[in-house]
């Protein structure tokens, strides 16, 4: 059994297809069907053909994980989903051969779990789930040893002080994340050492006070419930200089525990009975799936936040927010270079 890394598009834009149809699927729409390619030699050849601009380097690169999604993994074989549009990464179990389905390129596989926070693994699993590429074999750090430890429920070893095992077989045909030094998704990298810095020093009810404070500089004004029982209000934020103006926002801040949709519906009786037009439920650790689908008919009374749109706004409001908090959270900007397909 080999553990490997499918994306499902750089902007997560086959995610929910995935998920929903238990498939794993790549991108690569211009290349037509490939299961009569019958050697990575042919692969290459078939790239070079459809891609006539491309550089030799990133031929190779591509054809290497085409052949790899097409004919090297194997039934029974776990494949890693990073998602893009939210902080979870989903878990299968490889149960197909390669198909061309609907003009994509796809294997069957059982979602074996959807929803496991990024802060279940170590930063160094993640280090690999970032590599910029679609498929990856993930061989690094007794890798495969400790997603099965996680699927079973128990805590990543984080190889608890022992030397990692490796797998020092070469084939060229492969590409894997010992091949992925330099091309890791850095912003990823740096949102989970953000996200994990958060988690350690705004819990509980901080929680509130840094979602209050991205509030403020958003301009509004705002009043924050005492720690203890709230009533189901957390902050009440106006615009104004009194708070007085539209929108009259209600907030409901929770720092553990996936949300559902009753929760949300219990924030709407909240918003009626305070005169709030609009409600913001801010959950770390997320939606359930029907919370999440029912939130089309909510869109002009309620926003929904996770843990990855607080950093997102948090983000977008770091320069502005009070000494205090850029004390906890210190950061600095920095430009790195983004590469491109041909790389």
């Amino acid at each position: 059994m080999a553990l490997w890394m499918v994306r499902a598009g750089r902007h997560g834009e086959d995610e929910n297809a995935a998920l929903e149809k238990g498939l794993v699927i790549v991108g690569w729409h211009e290349m037509p069907d490939i299961s009569k390619v019958r050697s990575y030699a042919e692969m290459k050849r078939k790239h070079a053909e459809v891609y006539p601009d491309m550089s030799p380097s990133a031929v190779n690169n591509h054809a290497a994980q085409a052949w790899a999604f097409s004919q090297r993994i194997d039934k029974g074989d776990l494949v890693v989903l990073p998602l893009k549009t939210r902080s979870l990464i989903a878990i299968g179990k490889i149960k197909g051969d390669y198909q061309y389905l609907d003009g994509r390129h796809v294997r069957k596989v059982e979602w074996l779990k959807e929803n496991i926070p990024r802060t279940t693994f170590g930063q160094d699993l993640l280090y690999s789930f970032g590599a910029f590429m679609t498929v990856c074999q993930i061989k690094r750090n007794n890798a495969e040893e400790r997603v099965k430890a996680i699927l079973a429920g128990k805590p990543d070893p984080h190889r608890q002080g022992k030397a990692a095992k490796k797998d020092m077989s070469t084939d060229s045909n492969i590409v894997t994340d010992d091949d992925t030094e330099g091309f890791v998704d850095l912003e990823e990298q740096a949102v989970d050492q953000i996200r994990r810095l958060i988690q350690a020093r705004f819990g509980g009810h901080n929680l509130t006070r840094l979602v209050e404070a991205i509030l403020q500089v958003q301009g509004y004004q705002t009043y924050r419930s005492p720690e203890g029982p709230d009533g189901g209000i957390d902050i009440l934020a106006g615009f104004g200089p009194m708070g007085f103006d539209k929108p009259r926002i209600c907030v409901q801040v929770k720092s553990g525990g996936v949300q559902n949709d009753a929760a949300i519906r219990e924030l709407e009786g909240v918003m009626s009975r305070v005169g709030a037009e609009q409600g913001l439920f801010v959950s770390w650790d997320g939606f359930n799936k029907t919370a999440l689908a029912n939130t089309s008919g909510l869109f002009f009374k309620v926003r929904l936040w996770d843990d990855k749109k607080i950093i997102f706004n948090l983000l977008s409001s770091y320069a502005d927010l009070p000494d205090e908090i850029q004390a906890e959270l210190p950061l600095k900007r920095i430009w790195v270079m983004v590469p491109d397909d041909d790389s």
